[in-house]
């Protein structure tokens, strides 16, 4: 027999997970990974639901539950590859495979420091304010703000989502830049 507790976390975590997934696979950039994120931040926000169903905004706590869990599992991230002789189960069509240049996506955010892409990923995928984000990362605005800022300029300087979906990279020269002006004729 459940209670109504339980019914409300229930409820809660079948409209919610859709979300958590999504954010958790920008944030791990795999499938899997992604599941056993939201899983893992579930698991915790049951064990506290009594402080999570008593905030403000529900989603918010839990997806800054979820931001914790990862950045926790980042710092003990260890090698979960090994080598063997049998060729593993064939692939299954993923759905994700729809969205137009998904890895061209996910490999410039793997390139991104972590709290960058967290920064990234909660502003431009979540659509939260910097103050959501400062609040849920734990720092302040003025810090989220740098973070996408440093993170926007490293994702236009390594070109990596312009070569993979054909864009001409923008240059970063200014005409004043010194370094410009030294080729320039007088």
């Amino acid at each position: 027999m459940s209670s109504p507790s339980d019914d409300e976390f229930h409820t809660f975590m079948t409209g919610r997970w859709p979300s958590l997934v999504r954010t958790a696979y920008l944030l791990t950039g795999g499938h899997h990974d992604a599941e056993d994120l939201a899983q893992a931040a579930l698991a915790r926000a049951y064990v506290k639901w009594d402080r999570v169903r008593r905030s403000d905004d529900r989603a918010a706590y839990v997806r800054k539950i979820m931001i914790h869990v990862h950045a926790d599992g980042f710092r003990r991230r260890t090698v979960r590859e090994w080598f063997t002789s049998r060729l593993p189960e064939t692939a299954v069509a993923d759905r994700t495979d729809q969205v137009a240049h998904r890895g061209a996506l996910v490999d410039a955010l793997a390139g991104l420091p972590l709290r960058q892409r967290t920064a990234v990923v909660l502003r431009y995928f979540e659509d939260m304010t910097p103050a959501q984000i400062a609040a849920a990362m734990g720092t302040r605005e003025g810090t989220v703000r740098g973070q996408i800022t440093r993170a926007l300029a490293k994702l236009r300087d390594d070109g990596v989502l312009a070569a993979r979906t054909g864009s001409p990279q923008e240059s970063r020269t200014h005409p004043s830049d010194p370094v410009a002006l030294k080729g320039r004729p007088r």
